[in-house]
């Protein structure tokens, strides 16, 4: 089954400069796979080492999250659309804690 992956920035110089593509897999995992067999650069920053995803990174199939689903298990159809997301934090920590103090 082919299905549509988007790409965060960060991961968009290891795929040409896509900002999505089309690979097959009836899982999340294979659909991931299949992504890091096609562009190497990707292997380790979506899913880590011991095959788990990586905690700052989401994964959402359609509107989604994989992590409340079947996370890597979670299958896929036709035309289905995963979207990679790098977890963002941050903010203005000075701030908030010169009124904390």
């Amino acid at each position: 089954m082919s299905v549509t992956v988007h790409l965060p920035t960060v991961l968009r110089s290891h795929a040409g400069g896509a900002k999505q593509v089309t690979v097959d897999g009836s899982t999340v995992g294979e659909a991931l796979s299949a992504l890091t067999l096609r562009y190497p650069g990707i292997d380790g920053q979506v899913v880590d080492a011991e095959g788990s995803l990586h905690r700052f990174v989401n994964v959402y199939v359609n509107d989604d999250d994989v992590r409340y689903l079947s996370s890597l298990e979670t299958p896929v159809r036709e035309g289905d659309e995963i979207s990679i997301l790098p977890a963002v934090a941050g903010g203005a920590i000075g701030a908030a804690t010169a009124r904390v103090r």
